[in-house]
């Protein structure tokens, strides 16, 4: 299976937290928690389409400004999730700056900020260049079953964490992975075409088998069509796999009420990024920052059941002893 995404930590384990996930197929990227961004291109910020922040410390949202710079004078929409309060944060960020000229931007860079409560209720509101970046536009909704974005191909999921403040984690779901088998289309006397799109659309929708699917082409200059059933489509020329899980968790307690949503979150994750703040030794002091230890990263790894693991947010005063945080992560996430 071609993966479609493609997640990496944008900074090293002592540095800013934040997981870049591109689109490989796609002109798009979305990204987990808005640290330091100096490390990625124009070009690969400018393909951010969503932001999901964790919370507002410093280290977690200190690049938003980086990339309103860069983004202001273009048409671009750029949506950003956050917790309680976070609406707010991000008007009290944008007011901080005099916007007397953006009138004269032939363009209206938009921010979509939504905060999300433990209740399941999500509030909105949007923030345009040509108006100063005054709020506007307030809106809200239910967030069901943790279920924050759900698009065609993908849906990105929350869980609440306690770190003295609400911390948010994500994941992000591939829906089931659909490949076409050519060899098939060929014996079949079928050409690969945009109704592949279609076809594609129509299993990730959930349609019935006895929903039709019309093929189209061009052939010596006419067009060509024939008529199939979805069932007989997919039982033929498809391959339906399952997609991608990517998981991201940052700045928790190790609790059991923050080990079981954890765990519920990174179920059978392809990746799971976590935050592996101390070592063992100063699991106090870890319980004291509401941070995890490298042991319980592995732990929670281990019952996850995640087939990647990758350690992250190591407490600075380990410069030079990421090797141990590593070690230990994996002697956890390997126990039997």
């Amino acid at each position: 299976m071609t993966p479609q995404f493609h997640p990496y930590l944008i900074n090293g384990p002592f540095d800013d937290p934040g997981l870049y996930i591109d689109f490989l197929f796609e002109r798009r990227a979305i990204l987990f928690d808005l640290g330091d961004l100096a490390d990625l291109t124009p070009r690969k910020l400018l393909r951010i389409s969503h932001i999901f922040v964790s919370h507002t410390h410093v280290d977690h949202f200190i690049g938003f400004d980086q990339l309103v710079r860069l983004c202001l004078g273009r048409e671009k929409r750029l949506h950003l999730y956050g917790p309680a309060g976070f609406v707010d944060q991000v008007g009290h960020r944008l007011a901080a700056y005099t916007w007397n000229l953006v009138q004269n931007y032939p363009t209206d860079f938009t921010i979509v900020a939504v905060e999300l409560h433990r209740d399941g209720r999500a509030f909105g509101a949007e923030f345009h260049c040509r108006d100063g970046f005054r709020r506007m536009g307030d809106s809200s909704f239910a967030v069901v079953d943790g279920v924050l974005l759900d698009e065609e191909n993908f849906r990105v999921r929350i869980a609440f964490l306690d770190h003295k403040v609400t911390c948010l984690a994500f994941c992000l779901e591939e829906k089931n992975h659909v490949n076409i088998m050519k060899n098939r289309l060929e014996e079949m006397g079928l050409p690969v075409g945009e109704w592949l799109g279609e076809l594609k659309r129509a299993v990730l929708r959930g349609d019935g088998d006895e929903a039709p699917v019309r093929a189209w082409w061009q052939e010596r200059g006419e067009s060509r069509e024939r008529f199939f059933t979805l069932g007989r489509l997919k039982s033929e020329v498809l391959r339906i796999v399952p997609g991608q899980k990517i998981a991201y968790v940052t700045d928790a307690l190790y609790s059991p009420e923050n080990a079981a949503r954890i765990v519920a979150l990174a179920r059978n994750a392809d990746y799971l990024f976590i935050e592996s703040t101390f070592l063992d030794e100063e699991a106090d002091r870890a319980r004291e920052r509401c941070h995890l230890t490298a042991r319980q990263a592995g732990v929670l790894a281990r019952a996850a059941g995640a087939i990647r693991v990758t350690p992250f947010h190591f407490s600075p005063k380990y410069a030079g002893e990421g090797i141990r945080i590593q070690r230990e992560l994996e002697e956890a996430f390997n126990e039997r």
